[in-house]
């Protein structure tokens, strides 16, 4: 008996044995989603670089990259513009915003509040030159629609001498009839877009006609008298469309002497340039 009183206690652990490797958090599936997302986005970009021209790929550039004027004082109103315009004019006095008092702006034009431009207003400055670019990328000026055939022959830029329209031959779609200055339908289409989207400014403008080399070499090469004649009968139609006679400053012809490709016999060096110009020249 005295030994059994003397004994240790016995005391017995037991362990919690949990079977299978268990959870490791749930991180790798947020990984794996943000890899998937990524993957959907990169094959859209190749799909849309794939489906889309040249100019409306500027226009999404231009639509994801704004850069809309910023004025000091709002006026109050929803959107970018705090309720102005990037043309507003009656503005001017009080935010020291707008264009010049000088000019009417588009809304008045798109009213017939004002006169026909008759070449002698103020320039408009680099906020208008934008807007005309945007016009003519998304296809519309004023109420005017043009056809999405027409708009591949079209690509801006704005440059030290101002917002640069270049129009340009596409395999298979001529501006011109060939070697002469015989215009296709499409080029009265674009002309009609150019003159309605410049009539809201006063800006001089420049017609420049460029031409292909001809693949043989000729005794009497006709690419001078070409261009400078498609760089007239381009003149001539946009007077007929009530562009003022004053607004033009010059128009030449480049023969082909400077190509817009690699490939001087590629058609597209067959091209106009109309140059809505940053200042009276």
């Amino acid at each position: 008996m005295g030994r059994q009183g003397n004994a240790r206690p016995v005391i017995i652990k037991r362990k919690k044995v949990v079977g299978g490797g268990g959870h490791h958090g749930g991180a790798w599936k947020v990984a794996y989603a943000d890899f998937v997302t990524a993957m959907m986005a990169f094959f859209l970009l190749m799909w849309l670089l794939n489906a889309t021209t040249e100019s409306q790929r500027k226009g999404l550039a231009d639509y994801f990259s704004p850069s809309p004027p910023i004025y000091r004082i709002s006026g109050g109103g929803e959107g970018a513009f705090g309720g102005e315009n990037a043309l507003a004019q009656d503005q001017i006095a009080e935010t020291a915003s707008g264009g010049s008092t000088g000019r009417p702006g588009m809304e008045q034009h798109a009213r017939g509040d004002v006169a026909p431009d008759d070449g002698m207003g103020m320039d408009a400055g680099e906020d208008a030159l934008a807007t005309v670019q945007e016009a003519l990328l998304r296809g519309r000026a004023g109420e005017s629609m043009v056809s999405e055939l027409a708009l591949r022959h079209i690509v801006t830029r704005l440059s030290d001498e101002g917002l640069i329209v270049e129009l340009f031959d596409l395999p298979g779609a001529p501006l011109f009839a060939a070697e002469s200055d015989a215009p296709e339908p499409v080029l009265a289409e674009l002309a009609g877009l150019l003159a309605t989207a410049f009539a809201p400014v006063a800006n001089g403008i420049a017609i420049e006609a460029h031409s292909r080399s001809l693949p043989l070499v000729l005794a009497d090469n006709p690419v001078w008298d070409v261009t400078t004649a498609r760089a007239q009968r381009f003149r001539t139609l946009l007077e007929a469309l009530e562009t003022p006679t004053g607004r033009i400053r010059r128009v030449t012809g480049h023969a082909d002497r400077r190509p817009a490709t690699a490939n001087p016999v590629a058609v597209r060096n067959n091209r106009l340039e109309v140059i809505l110009l940053r200042s009276r020249l």
